[in-house]
Formats: structure tokens, sequence, C-alpha cells
């Protein structure tokens, strides 16, 4: 599956775009500034996306990976 294709199936299942979820990210201090929190641990944001929105761990890896400033 291309990397885009996760971020469609992504934005079909909760509705939101990666913009979206950056500013949820920022709401909880995971990013600051647009930037990765120095003090974050992936596996705190992966587990929220999976809890809170019922990613799966591919998926919430490609969020993890559009905070990183991934797009392709």
């Amino acid at each position: 599956m291309s990397f885009q294709a996760y971020i469609d199936n992504i934005e079909a299942k909760t509705g939101k775009t990666p913009a979206d979820f950056k500013k949820l990210a920022e709401a909880k201090g995971f990013l600051l500034e647009g930037n990765l929190n120095p003090a974050t641990k992936a596996t705190e944001i992966t587990n929220w996306l999976k809890e809170d929105f019922g990613l799966g761990h591919g998926h919430a890896m490609a969020i993890y990976a559009t905070f990183k400033g991934k797009t392709e």
C-alpha cells in the first residue's frame, strides 16, 4: 500500500486530514510550533491515535510520519 493510500484510508475512516491531526497533536503537546516535541516518544503518539481514533499501527505510523515531515 502506498503512503498516499494510507492517508486516504485514514481520512475515510476518521474524517480527519493530516493537518487536522497536527492541530490535535499540538493541543496535546506532542508538537511544538509544528515540530515534534523532543520529550514525546513515537509510542505515545501512536498509542493516542490507536486509542482515540481506532487506527491500526501502520496507519498510526503514517500519521506520525506526517508529523516528521513526510508528504509522499
